[in-house]
């Protein structure tokens, strides 16, 4: 099965019907378990707070909730606090009477007001200046507001969604959000997952995102080769779905009809961006298990650079290559160290120094074939993980294919 993917079939009926009805896609656990917990929580009348980074989706999740809640046919209002002027926001929430402020030449209804007996949701919710904050702590402790310049007290029988991407906990601390506000909103928490760790839902949304453009602007459709399907998915995303639904906009547009490999991304992304190497998807992703898998595959991916440099330097410079490699031995003679000056030179920095007793081995002396066997592991589940491609997989690996071809013989692998 491919990384980060849930056979249609495994996944529930009704967070199947949910995405399907808003156009959620995507089909990593992590994505499952929260559209899974909005459709739960959504018939209990409790507030909810949205807690993800900017432009992961966090706007679905109110949709589904107010969808699935009794409330469906009422009004649903979305509204981003951190775009409304801080000496407007309590009018534009609460209301309020002609002439309570300079341009107030009418009576005015608010959000809470207009959405009477519905759902409103209040995104980017930490932006609320702490006068707001008090106003509607009241509004979710007793139902009751004022609005602007009244002396009146209005009920409204509302729903309140919040998000954010602000930690609230470090903004309570900071005396930026009041504390018992942040209680009363996350009386249940729903999380959504930042694209980097949503595993093959990266070329899921490329491709939706790439077909939809050449479709509506009807452009000539643009395809991803391995080397490109792998830069989008080893790409951290920081501005996460909303970021790459702008890359791969700007690539549909400017290369279409062509496949995408990695140099053609690479030209659409900001110029210091990093590689980044995926969290696992299995039900153990966050144990040390993995953790120290990845940590296996760095030190196999240098082992196997210096074994390359060592037989590329064998063939030509035996006595270079020991002298180079064992620190211990007595000191090589002019003879030794003459090259040639096409000759290829090793790096000093990637000398093997596991044989130096001033530096504690890689490995146990005792288990001599535990990185062996760690090494065989690791090129077993990049091929898995790549479908057996094992040009993919040798990429993926940091290593040439002839590496990866060797390894596989010597490990019988191909059999």
């Amino acid at each position: 099965m491919s990384q980060g993917l849930i056979p249609q079939n495994e996944i529930p009926a009704d967070v199947r019907q949910a995405k399907q009805r808003l156009g959620i896609v995507g089909n990593s656990p992590a994505l499952q378990v929260a559209v899974a917990r909005a459709i739960r929580v959504a018939p209990i009348d409790l507030s909810v707070l949205v807690i993800g980074e900017s432009g992961t989706g966090k706007e679905f999740f109110p949709q589904i909730i107010h969808a699935y809640s009794p409330r469906k046919h009422s009004k649903y209002i979305a509204v981003n606090c951190g775009a409304i002027p801080e000496g407007t926001i309590d009018s534009e929430l609460f209301g309020h009477e002609k002439g309570s402020f300079t341009g107030a030449v009418a009576s005015r209804k608010g959000y809470f007001e207009e959405a009477n007996g519905g759902t409103i949701f209040l995104d980017e919710v930490a932006e609320l200046p702490l006068t707001t904050q008090a106003r509607l702590l009241r509004v979710l402790e007793t139902g009751e507001f004022l609005k602007v310049g009244s002396s009146v007290v209005q009920k409204t029988n509302i729903r309140v969604v919040a998000a954010t991407n602000v930690d609230l906990l470090k903004a309570v601390s900071e005396g930026k959000f009041r504390e018992d506000l942040y209680y009363r909103l996350s009386t249940v928490q729903i999380n959504i997952p930042p694209l980097r760790d949503r595993g093959d839902d990266i070329m899921l949304l490329a491709r939706k995102f790439a077909s939809d453009f050449a479709e509506r602007y009807r452009t000539a459709p643009i395809s991803f080769s391995d080397s490109g399907r792998m830069a989008l998915s080893h790409y951290s995303w920081p501005g996460n779905v909303r970021q790459l639904k702008n890359v791969i906009e700007q690539i549909a547009l400017f290369e279409s009809g062509k496949e995408i490999d990695s140099e053609i991304i690479a030209n659409y992304l900001p110029a210091n961006a990093t590689v980044y190497t995926p969290a696992l998807s299995s039900s153990r992703s966050r144990s040390y298990d993995n953790e120290r898998e990845l940590i296996f595959n760095m030190i196999f991916r240098l082992q196997n650079q210096i074994e390359e440099l060592k037989d590329r330097l064998g063939e030509k410079q035996p006595k270079l290559v020991e002298a180079f490699v064992d620190v211990n031995e007595t000191p090589a003679t002019e003879e030794d160290t003459t090259f040639s000056a096409d000759a290829e030179v090793m790096p000093t920095a990637l000398v093997d120094i596991s044989r130096s007793p001033s530096v504690p081995k890689l490995v146990d002396p005792e288990e001599p074939h535990s990185l062996e066997e760690k090494e065989r592991q690791a090129i077993e589940a990049a091929l898995e993980r790549n479908s057996g491609r094992r040009k993919v997989a040798a990429r993926e690996l940091g290593i040439s294919e002839r590496t990866l071809y060797r390894k596989i013989k010597e490990y019988g692998l191909d059999q």
